[in-house]
């Protein structure tokens, strides 16, 4: 089993606290989820248990962490950029030893992952492979070194639908303990037997944890049970205050209508108000200390303040007309053919399909379709977001380009209302988590007021707490959105129309 006992994890460049007073035991049959608000340390976490010094530069830690002479396998959420540009035979050599393992074994994890064993020896670089290849080929080098425990950062970033049930049944069926951090719901709900929440709360300047051994519903529901009671109790004990406070200033203002208008005859009577002026004073720091001990009410992270600003463009406007012959890769690849698509103002369409069908492509070659028209306000997130975030410094600098005070102080208060800290807003690009970069992109949205969307996953980032709010502000956009996801609630919660890239064309799903 894995132990944590009492561990602490603070930043380094500010002294925050990520993570406070935290213990678990890992067990070989928990399928345990690490969730929380983006940007609150759940990656930092899993880092720490595979190896103390992947942390080294950002955090410190107090605490133990017992592993127990277990192999882990750890996932991280990215390739690493020096891996990137390897041959993909040589990154399967550099971490699972390709050239020595068992032919049968390794055709053994391809068809699990629905990889063909010959692309393990590919000679393309690592780096091109599309999102969910790259995923894929990474699950296979740690399988290949048959770990017993499992730490996995994101695994479902980029995977096809396909993938991600298959994703499911491997995490239930592991003969081993598995830790992870996902996005996905879908996932989460059919695998996790225990959830670990991080919560930062008070304007992230306390952490807490909560550790249940629960299903993910089922926590969720009793958690939401407990708040709502929490909330009651506040509400009524804040009422009960504010009446117990008229009272005591309805008796001040008396005694001091009193005390000016006695008469200067009367010092019997004057001490007598002055005595009592000094318990009604008494009194009410009584009562002051006594809102100091009120219940709070309850604080949760998925207080996003966002909406996205009203869109005035005919619903019947004729966005796009698309007719492909062939779509091909940048490597010159034939991908599909005969691509037909037709979107209107008002369309919320999902574009669904295997890694490597070509969606990203796909979704770029509509974005230049659409870039320079004069008729909508055209909006493009991709998957990496430093295409939009290079050469700026901090989020208030894209936002604010301009550099004027004015649309500094409105790109801080959007940023508030995605419960940025004033300390985050000005912090370097670089430092943001993948889901706080998400944000960001959001609050672009809500800023400058887009009518058409092309989202390439859209909701990868974001926390399983966070993700509903987000689909419910897509959802109840007007304009026009076309989003390549993996994301099952997404498809039907946001898209009324979904299609699956297949070699032969778009076919409707």
């Amino acid at each position: 089993m894995i132990q944590l006992n009492n561990v602490d994890i603070d930043l380094i460049s500010n002294g925050r606290s990520l993570i406070r007073g935290l213990s678990f035991t890992l067990n070989k049959e928990d399928r345990a989820v690490i969730i929380g608000e983006e940007g609150n340390g759940k990656s930092t976490l899993l880092k720490l248990i595979y190896d103390p010094a992947l942390i080294e530069e950002h955090a410190v830690y107090r605490g133990t962490i017992t592993t127990g002479g277990h192999r882990l396998g750890y996932l991280p959420q990215d390739m690493a950029v020096s891996d990137r540009s390897l041959p993909i035979y040589m990154y399967m050599e550099q971490h699972a030893a390709l050239s020595s393992r068992e032919p049968k074994n390794v055709a053994h994890i391809c068809a699990k992952l629905g990889l063909s064993p010959e692309l393990l020896w590919d000679e393309r670089e690592a780096g091109t492979l599309s999102g969910g290849e790259k995923v894929k080929l990474r699950l296979a080098a740690i399988l290949l070194n048959e770990p017993d425990m499992l730490l996995l950062d994101e695994p479902t970033n980029d995977i096809d639908i396909e993938t991600l049930e298959w994703l499911e049944d491997f995490i239930n069926h592991f003969e081993g303990g598995v830790l992870f951090v996902s996005h996905d719901e879908t996932l989460i709900e059919n695998t996790a037997n225990t959830v670990i929440h991080i919560e930062h709360v008070h304007h992230k300047k306390v952490a807490r944890h909560t550790v249940a051994r629960l299903p993910y519903r089922e926590y969720l529901a009793r958690r939401t049970g407990i708040m709502q009671h929490q909330e009651q109790i506040a509400r009524k004990e804040a009422a009960e205050q504010r009446k117990k406070e008229e009272r005591w200033r309805e008796i001040y203002e008396k005694v001091d209508r009193e005390q000016r208008n006695i008469s200067r005859g009367d010092p019997s009577g004057g001490r007598l108000l002055k005595k009592k002026m000094h318990s009604v004073i008494s009194q009410g720091k009584r009562i002051e200390r006594e809102r100091e001990s009120l219940t709070d009410l309850p604080v949760t992270e998925w207080q996003i303040f966002l909406d996205l600003p009203p869109v005035e463009l005919p619903a019947r406007k004729e966005i796009l007309r698309l007719s492909l012959p062939v779509l091909s890769s940048p490597d010159g690849r034939t991908l599909a053919e005969n691509i037909s698509l037709s979107v209107n103002a008002a369309d919320h369409l999902g574009l669904i399909g295997p890694n490597g069908a070509g969606k990203t492509t796909l979704l770029r070659l509509i974005a230049e379709e659409l870039e320079g028209r004069s008729d909508i306000r055209l909006f493009y997130m991709p998957q990496n977001y430093e295409e939009l975030l290079a050469g700026f410094a901090t989020p208030t600098d894209f936002l604010a380009p301009s550099g004027e005070k004015e649309a500094a102080t409105r790109a801080r208060t959007y940023l508030g209302s995605v419960r940025f800290t004033a300390d985050e807003a000005m912090q370097p690009v670089s430092m943001l988590s993948g889901g706080q970069k998400a944000k960001l992109m959001f609050v672009k949205m809500a800023m400058e007021g887009y009518n058409v969307l092309l989202l390439d996953e859209p909701t990868r980032n974001f926390s399983p707490l966070s993700a509903p709010v987000i689909r419910g502000i897509l959802a109840d956009f007007g304009g026009c959105i076309i989003s390549v996801t993996h994301d099952r609630k997404y498809l039907s919660e946001v898209c009324d129309r979904v299609f699956e890239l297949c070699p032969d064309g778009l076919l409707p799903r």
